[in-house]
């Protein structure tokens, strides 16, 4: 009996569950594009696995957090991550999350490299995902939403916020805590007291595992942070004191150091080439 169906019409079935290893859906060079749609809580994981075909991660609503060997990032529905096949990687929910996983065959894949990519996720790619959720595998439909998506992701590369993270235990404990509480003012000394180290040896630490001091790093999981938060709307004064910050404009200030440009502009959806053509 044939997998896909032709004469009824067949939304993607939506998991609640975080099984992986799942083979139902599968791209082939006739469906290069397939949709994985999970509705999950927060704090929910998906273990470490990889797979022939490449993916783009993404959340229609809330915030995952993907991560891949010594990396992770902090994705909000305006943004996704390009997983190229066969990378290892795991995905964990912030918050209550509609995962949507693109998995994209390797003759179509949109992305030289062995590297993961941050996507932004514009309102066309947004509605063309939504609309492959509802339509019959097989169909017409299904072919033409794929070639628009495929089109769309080639366009979709952005600037993101990537964290390091690093291997040795010690200060494995002080970043994964932090990732928790990123508002938390506790100094490298205090941390030093807790993971039974001296400060002068996490500095060493900081400085020889992520080429950053404790401070730098601690300003980029903020910042990182700060997407999901901006992404809702949330007023950057707002923003600004959920993360420990004295005031906005030292958050700005902090912001615009680190990436050129403004939070508002850092974010704001890009203007397509093709307006008014």
């Amino acid at each position: 009996m044939s997998y896909f169906c032709h004469s009824s019409f067949m939304p993607a079935q939506i998991l609640t569950h975080t099984t992986i290893g799942l083979l139902d859906v599968v791209p082939d060079q006739l469906h290069p594009v397939r949709l994985r749609a999970r509705d999950l809580d927060a704090a929910k994981l998906l273990s470490a696995h990889s797979h022939p075909w490449g993916q783009v991660t993404y959340a229609a609503e809330g915030v995952l957090r993907v991560s891949v060997g010594n990396s992770t990032w902090i994705v909000p529905p305006l943004r996704a991550i390009w997983i190229p096949p066969l990378v290892e990687h795991e995905i964990a929910t912030m918050e209550k999350s509609q995962l949507r996983a693109l998995y994209i065959h390797t003759d179509a894949t949109p992305f030289d490299g062995q590297e993961c990519i941050v996507l932004e996720v514009s309102t066309l790619l947004r509605e063309l995902i939504a609309a492959l959720s509802q339509t019959d595998d097989g169909s017409r439909r299904e072919t033409l939403l794929s070639q628009l998506i495929l089109s769309e992701l080639a366009a979709a590369q952005t600037q993101g916020i990537r964290i390091s993270l690093p291997t040795e235990k010690r200060l494995h404990a002080i970043c994964q805590a932090l990732m928790e509480t990123p508002d938390s003012s506790m100094t490298l000394a205090v941390w030093a007291d807790q993971v039974g180290a001296s400060e002068r040896t996490l500095a060493r630490l900081f400085e020889r595992d992520l080429g950053m001091t404790f401070g730098q790093w601690r300003q980029q999981i903020r910042l990182a942070h700060a997407a999901p938060m901006i992404a809702r709307g949330m007023p950057l004064s707002l923003v600004a004191t959920e993360l420990g910050y004295a005031s906005q404009s030292a958050f700005s200030a902090m912001f615009r150091k680190t990436f050129g440009q403004s939070p508002s502009t850092f974010f704001a959806p890009k203007k397509s080439s093709q307006a008014g053509n």
